[in-house]
């Protein structure tokens, strides 16, 4: 990376229109996604198609975009390619914003995220395998992918007898979990390229969609504040991180996720943040090898967003219109 490079390359892109106009309000954005269809990279400045994640040659493309471009920070939007970028940040190959190979593996699969979780001290739900003794659980339980997301085939389940039977319906490898009563949170943060936590911003989990939040509000709890930082710093997370946290009754708090890449309620944090502190300008700022200090706590709390959804029109050759269903583009809101 030249000391010169401040651009940001985003991949995975999809629907992250939000997330990839908001670096493109700041820098030289470039999006690589093999969909030529991802609505997302029409907000870049420049477009660029790659082999899939498991092609040898996907990190070899992402490098030659990062010379071109002279990118200084590459972010991952979805969890698809977070480990083979992890690798090739560990190799020296991308300025990857993303945790240790170990911890991208780890955190990709619930069942060793729960365990690398329990090594650390941190708080994670009682979590085991179908092949362990399914009657001496506590239940009920939920039983899902070990490497799923979006919410997908996941079941409750109210016995040992259930548990079995979702266990041997989805077809792929699942874990049990105790079904965590209470509220559930998230938390929005971000470490620097040492592992350092800057900021851990909580938030509500008003309603889900596909396992994507699309409403909550930012709040103001210092329990889940330490909760974050002790967990991105021990996890020793580069880049934005995702925790899901539920307040159980019984048994407290308890960790169920770690994603380590910017979630579905990324304007919350945006919203939340002070005046120049927004997780895209802090990246900006680190891509250009600025130093950030730590400033955990400091956002404002009481703020709810609600998501909706918009489009673009193609021609033939999938290039924009610029034409709208209603003109002049999304209506500003109404008070």
């Amino acid at each position: 990376m030249s000391a010169s490079a401040t651009g940001v390359l985003l991949t995975g892109a999809g629907k992250r229109y939000d997330i990839v106009a908001s670096f493109a309000r700041l820098t030289h954005t470039v999006v690589a996604d093999p969909s030529p269809l991802a609505p997302a990279q029409y907000a870049a400045h420049v477009r660029a198609a790659v082999p899939l994640i498991e092609d040898p040659l996907y990190i070899d493309a992402l490098a030659a975009i990062c010379e071109e471009h002279a990118i200084g920070a590459v972010l991952p939007l979805t969890d698809l390619d977070i480990e083979v970028l992890a690798h090739a940040r560990a190799a020296g190959r991308l300025p990857a914003l993303v945790p240790s190979p170990d911890v991208a593996r780890a955190t990709y699969d619930k069942y060793e995220a729960h365990l690398l979780l329990e090594r650390l001290q941190l708080p994670s739900p009682p979590t085991v395998l179908p092949e362990h003794d399914l009657d001496a659980q506590h239940y009920p339980v939920m039983v899902k992918p070990r490497r799923g997301s979006g919410a997908r085939s996941i079941h409750l389940a109210r016995d040992p007898a259930q548990a079995r039977f979702f266990a041997a319906y989805i077809s792929e490898p699942v874990m049990i979990q105790r079904a965590m009563g209470g509220e559930e949170f998230s938390i929005d943060c971000l470490g620097d390229s040492t592992g350092r936590c800057l900021n851990a911003i909580p938030r509500t989990m008003i309603e889900s969609r596909g396992g994507e939040s699309i409403k909550g509000t930012v709040i103001r709890d210092d329990e889940l504040i330490e909760l974050a930082v002790r967990t991105m710093e021990a996890l020793v997370v580069t880049g934005p991180a995702t925790i899901q946290v539920f307040r159980d009754p019984d048994i407290g708090l308890g960790i169920t996720d770690v994603n380590t890449r910017f979630g579905g309620a990324f304007p919350a944090p945006v919203y939340a943040a002070h005046p120049g502190r927004t997780y895209p300008e802090l990246i900006v700022a680190l891509a250009s090898g600025e130093s950030v200090e730590p400033h955990v706590g400091e956002f404002r709390d009481g703020v709810t967003f609600t998501r909706y959804y918009w489009q673009i029109e193609l021609d033939g050759q999938l290039r924009p219109t610029g034409r709208e269903i209603v003109a002049g583009g999304p209506p500003a809101p109404r008070g």
